[in-house]
């Protein structure tokens, strides 16, 4: 793949999202847009329906933020960590929102690190040393490390940044005491590091008690369990549907089969009405559970939205994958569409494909009555 840029979350939200995101740097403009290379609007029927036309969609978050995407520009511009700083004292423990934010500053200042060659991120080097006893500072410095190390498994450096970020994890543990945030970016460390099994759950012991709900921590952990990593496909799947099972309503977690069987479905489909299956409509219809009965504004709705959309478009669920797309439109950053070489292409290629399925059914945009959720 591409050397890398920045992004947000996922899967996990560092290894589903972020890590794609930045191996995708080279398409994007200034680190914010991207445009797909053979898409336009002239040739996105999409656009007929208020879709945001190609050159307009945003590769670093999957949804809006406004507060975090004004911080991004201050920094960028100006250099100055204390809006990196700001942004988190004002984000407070919103543990899902905290996470969705350190992931971003540490993206940003990973994909800066690389467009200096060396000589980037300097802000983050300005904040750990001048305010040391910051949180937030020694969050987002351990979350850098850890991404640094995990857009290169084959690094030399691999081993030593990772064996770095679960020093600076320790170090953030004793300055937010109760946060889980530290120990979540361990499980991405813990990974990296191929950790024996009971030892990871150790440290998912330690995530799950102080935030048993979080989606993005469970984001975090599935990827361990599957295939790719040091598990199994059941593996994975069971950790999912344990998860999903347990959960109280007004979470996000039943969603979170859909991205076990993403993982895991096979690189060559022969198998005809796969996305029909009962495996894949149980975990879609999860999803659309998931996202009734959880805050709208939850900051790991878009992840959801955007995966159930792909799925939606496999189906051949036409309209419904319309409305998912109308509800996360505007923002490419987020699994699949970031796993690609091209978010933005990707992403308008789904949803030119969900028009166009739509249209042979008889809609048309003047008649896009989307269901309700």
């Amino acid at each position: 793949m591409n050397a890398l840029l920045v992004l947000l979350a996922a899967t996990s939200l560092v290894a589903l999202v972020l890590v794609p995101w930045l191996r995708s740097r080279g398409r994007l403009q200034d680190g914010r847009r991207a445009v797909g290379a053979t898409a336009g609007p002239a040739l996105d029927p999409a656009v007929g329906y208020g879709f945001v036309p190609p050159e307009e969609l945003d590769v670093r978050l999957p949804g809006p933020d406004a507060d975090l995407e004004e911080a991004l520009e201050a920094l960028r511009t100006s250099g100055d960590w204390r809006y990196a700083a700001q942004l988190l004292a004002a984000t407070g423990e919103d543990g899902e929102r905290r996470w969705q934010r350190v992931q971003t500053l540490a993206g940003a200042a990973v994909f800066e690190l690389g467009r200096a060659s060396g000589a980037g991120a300097a802000w983050l080097r300005s904040w750990r040393a001048e305010a040391p006893k910051d949180p937030g500072a020694a969050q987002t410095q351990a979350q850098f490390l850890a991404l640094r190390a995990m857009r290169d498994p084959g690094s030399q450096d691999f081993r030593m940044l990772l064996e770095e970020a679960r020093t600076v994890c320790r170090e953030a543990g004793l300055l937010a005491p109760g946060s889980p945030l530290p120990y979540l970016t361990d499980l991405v460390v813990a990974r990296g590091l191929g950790e024996r099994a009971a030892d990871y759950e150790a440290l998912w012991s330690e995530v799950a008690r102080r935030a048993p709900h979080h989606m993005g921590a469970h984001l975090a952990a599935l990827p361990y369990w599957s295939q790719k990593w040091h598990g199994s496909r059941s593996q994975a799947e069971a950790f999912a549907e344990r998860a999903a099972s347990q959960a109280p309503r007004g979470t996000l977690l039943p969603a979170l089969p859909l991205f076990a069987v993403y993982e895991h479905l096979p690189e060559a489909n022969l198998v005809r009405g796969l996305y029909q299956s009962a495996v894949v409509e149980r975990a879609i219809e999860g999803a659309h559970f998931a996202l009734r009965e959880a805050p709208a504004d939850h900051p790991v709705a878009p992840h959801v939205r955007h995966l159930l959309a792909w799925f939606l478009v496999r189906a051949e669920r036409y309209a419904e994958a319309l409305e998912q797309l109308r509800l996360v439109d505007g923002h490419v950053g987020a699994v699949p569409w970031s796993y690609s070489g091209d978010p933005v292409a990707q992403y308008v290629s789904y949803r030119a494909v969900a028009v166009a399925g739509y249209e042979s059914l008889g809609g048309n945009a003047t008649t896009f009555q989307p269901p309700g959720l």
